[in-house]
């Protein structure tokens, strides 16, 4: 599959991460999310709480966010647990982040419906900004990863960046995509060339009413 970002020398992330700790925001997050499990169930919180985590190492670096060895050695602990049990949730889910990323982390499904309909030149875009899979660029601003299908393959190709999806894309829609995003500019998610949600291009083919209102068509059938 696709080149991973080097994880960082341990010594230096434990110099630079070895006092983590929630800041009081954010342990007042931790606590509601773990207060929503029974007791005896507090470690069910890890996804979460990981999360946070990441979120919270994003913001001290003004990036996406990534999760050093002590940063996940913290939650562990925090929710009572072995650290390996936290490691390994770390570590199978893709939205966790086990190295640096840029400002921006450029997510391309490469899976074949949005292979079919054009990801290699969502590729290409990037790869001409300057990214390479797995690496980030010198300005730090992107860090660019190929990923498995992310379940909108119906407005293939599309991207993951951050928190959000742009779908319907090709090379110049990337571009400017990109582009933008450096120039700090404001970018509509979702689909990239006006559809509602998974609709038809051109627009729906059928129900015409539901596109304003929740229309009740069982009188006219």
């Amino acid at each position: 599959m696709a080149e991973t970002a080097a994880i960082p020398d341990e010594i230096e992330t434990r110099a630079q991460w070895s006092d983590f700790a929630f800041t009081p925001e954010n342990e007042k997050l931790a606590k509601w999310q773990i207060a929503k499990y029974p007791a005896g169930r507090q470690k069910s919180a890890v996804m979460a709480l990981l999360d946070l985590a990441q979120r919270q190492v994003g913001a001290d670096t003004k990036t996406q966010g990534w999760l050093p060895v002590p940063v996940i050695e913290y939650v562990a602990a925090y929710l009572d647990m072995p650290y390996m049990r936290a490691y390994e949730v770390a570590t199978f889910y893709t939205m966790y982040n086990l190295a640096p990323v840029g400002r921006y982390h450029v997510q391309v499904c490469g899976t074949t419906p949005c292979m079919l309909r054009g990801s290699d030149d969502v590729m290409a875009a990037c790869k001409n900004k300057g990214m390479a899979k797995g690496k980030t660029t010198p300005d730090g601003l992107f860090t660019l990863t190929e990923v498995e299908c992310m379940g909108n393959c119906s407005n293939a190709p599309m991207v993951q960046i951050n928190d959000d999806n742009y779908e319907d894309l090709d090379y110049d829609i990337m571009t400017r995509i990109l582009e933008d995003l450096a120039a700090g500019k404001e970018i509509p998610v979702g689909s990239q060339i006006g559809r509602k949600t998974s609709e038809a291009e051109g627009g729906p083919t059928n129900l015409h009413a539901m596109v304003e209102e929740n229309h009740d068509y069982r009188g006219e059938w």
